[in-house]
């Protein structure tokens, strides 16, 4: 039967390829992920389900669903043409895809479903420093965390555990990763970036408080903190934590093997490895 091995935060800035490109391998942001990387590599994963937010790129104003799976063979990666990405054509599992959203459904959870779709620097990102290669397939399920009505913390953090229960009644024996991607505190193109910037951090305090409730394995404190209007005061982005929040569900609220914050960004980079 499939098991889930290991958990992980990641960061998806879209200029942060073309920094890493830049800077070389010695600056931060290569340093942060490649650690991840070795930690992805040594978890031997058949299967990686990220929880995601979509930047109105896979679906629109006219067609956003609060949950959502994509459904193929495999998908493009990116549409929205972040610097210094190449173009990707990620590997999928379609029928592990269609079973999980089957039984999130029958737990309640009213799932969307997308097909020959394509995806966004918020999957594409991560994977790019992670698996550059593709040869792991990737499930993208979904969550609405940038336009409010927002589903709650404590719902993204029951549909991880449904997420959990659909893996592990899968019958192939696959070892599957679960990751979580966004910000905690970030604003984009909005009122509150930072001067000559196109992006800031409105609230620096929440990301520390957040990833201190990460640390401490706090995650009822967190989902209790994590309101939409706590969500929507660290940035228009701020709701990407609630990816998180679905993943720490999905892997069972373990300690972290580590959380490396990246201050400067509203975000961190986690790991949750066990087996």
């Amino acid at each position: 039967m499939a098991q889930i091995v290991a958990g992980f935060g990641v960061p998806h800035t879209p200029i942060f390829p073309h920094f890493v490109k830049r800077d070389g391998p010695d600056c931060e942001i290569a340093k942060l992920f490649g650690a991840q990387k070795e930690q992805l590599a040594a978890t031997r994963p058949d299967l990686i389900v990220m929880f995601d937010t979509d930047h109105l790129n896979t679906f629109f104003l006219n067609d956003l669903p609060i949950f959502a799976i994509g459904i193929d063979n495999s998908f493009a990666a990116p549409n929205d043409e972040p610097r210094d990405v190449p173009n990707y054509t990620v590997k999928s599992l379609p029928a592990l895809a269609a079973h999980i959203r089957a039984a999130a459904i029958g737990a309640g959870y009213d799932v969307g479903m997308t097909q020959n779709f394509s995806v966004d620097h918020s999957i594409t990102v991560p994977l790019h420093f992670l698996t550059p290669d593709m040869q792991i397939p990737v499930i993208p399920f979904f969550v609405s965390g940038h336009v409010p009505p927002l589903p709650s913390a404590r719902r993204c953090h029951e549909l991880g555990k449904a997420v959990a229960r659909a893996v592990e009644a899968w019958r192939e024996p696959l070892r599957v990763v679960i990751m979580g991607s966004g910000s905690f505190s970030l604003e984009v193109g909005g009122p509150r970036m930072a001067p000559g910037r196109s992006d800031g951090v409105p609230d620096p305090d929440w990301a520390l408080r957040v990833i201190k409730s990460l640390e401490e394995q706090q995650i009822d404190r967190l989902i209790d903190e994590a309101t939409q209007h706590q969500m929507l005061k660290a940035g228009n982005v701020g709701g990407e934590l609630l990816n998180w929040i679905a993943m720490l569900g999905a892997i069972g609220d373990r300690k972290p093997t580590y959380v490396a914050p990246q201050m400067q960004n509203g975000h961190a980079y986690g790991v949750w490895r066990w087996n």
